[in-house]
């Protein structure tokens, strides 16, 4: 069975020790994507580093149209994959934007994924 889109950025954020990382269902709120991934890293660097896996991954998949911004500071990086927007906060700048809050998420207890075994991710 081919690993999902989703499962390969949350596994590869999970490998790099990404904290809270929230999944949003978007395929029902918004015609811009189906899902959205909002995890935090402890420096600019490894915010950068995760970034950069995830390109990479997302290359091995023949994803061709993927849009990044902020990849040279490292407080906010967007990576736009169509079908997934991915934001990747230092954890200071994801509390002062708020993102969840702005799509009607409570960032609530968070639980692992099926496939890591993780305490870091929220599926909402």
């Amino acid at each position: 069975m081919e690993e999902s889109l989703l499962d390969l950025v949350t596994v590869s954020l999970d490998k790099d020790k990404a904290d809270n990382i929230v999944v949003i269902d978007l395929a029902k709120k918004s015609t811009i994507s189906d899902h959205m991934i909002i995890a935090s890293g402890n420096s600019n660097r490894q915010v950068i580093a995760m970034a950069g896996h995830i390109l990479k991954k997302l290359k091995t998949k023949a994803i061709s149209k993927v849009n990044v911004e902020g990849l040279a500071t490292g407080d906010w990086v967007l990576i736009d994959a169509g079908d997934l927007i991915i934001h990747l906060f230092r954890p200071e700048v994801r509390q002062f934007y708020g993102l969840e809050k702005m799509w009607g998420v409570e960032v609530a207890k968070t639980h692992g994924p099926k496939d890591v075994r993780s305490s870091k991710r929220t599926k909402i």
